[in-house]
């Protein structure tokens, strides 16, 4: 379940709230009791852990071998122009 931030606009009033996504946002301030809320912008708040997050780890697996074959039909079309 996300969290979302939340300020009030008539007291600066800050808080963060744990709401499903399909939950209306939040409209009165639990401080002042005004209808005065607005939901902030912030940055994402997840980490990524364990193994298999880095390019290297993916680096080379699951290539098909095409890049070798072409580079055996370029030498055998070479070796037949020299003559």
């Amino acid at each position: 379940m996300p969290i979302y931030e939340y300020q009030c606009t008539a007291c600066g009033h800050q808080f963060d709230a744990m709401q499903k996504m399909s939950d209306q946002p939040l409209t009165i301030c639990p401080s002042c009791q005004k209808p005065d809320l607005q939901k902030l912008v912030s940055a994402a708040g997840f980490q990524l852990k364990g193994t298999g997050w880095y390019a290297t780890d993916f680096k080379n697996k699951g290539k098909p071998d095409t890049e070798k074959k072409n580079k055996d039909d370029k030498g055998s079309s070479t070796k037949g122009d020299a003559t």
